[in-house]
């Protein structure tokens, strides 16, 4: 599985690269903290692989990294070769890039 550091995401984010950056959370843990991307629950991903890229970057990811790799993996199975997963979630997001970015 591919990975992305919360650095490297900055930097793609900093330069408006062309990307895809995708939510696996649920709906309730949007509500406490966000850093932009596509909501698309991890439950409802393989039943949405229309809305996913297979041509540009596409980072995945979760709370700390878990469900984002999982959702990484089964993409992967799925023939995506372009999937990369954040490595330490929206919490690294909070400790590393953003501390007012709030941590659950």
């Amino acid at each position: 599985m591919q990975e992305i550091t919360v650095s490297e995401l900055k930097q793609l984010k900093d330069s408006k690269a062309d990307f895809q950056l995708i939510d696996v959370r649920e709906a309730h843990e949007l509500d406490i903290c966000e850093i932009g991307g596509e909501h698309i629950p991890m439950g409802e991903v393989m039943d949405n692989l229309d809305k996913i890229s297979k041509t540009k970057q596409v980072v995945v990811h979760c709370k700390a990294g878990g469900r984002s790799a999982a959702i990484c993996n089964a993409l992967q199975a799925s023939g995506f070769t372009n999937v990369y997963n954040l490595k330490g979630g929206i919490l690294a997001w909070a400790n590393e890039i953003d501390n007012s970015v709030s941590q659950y």
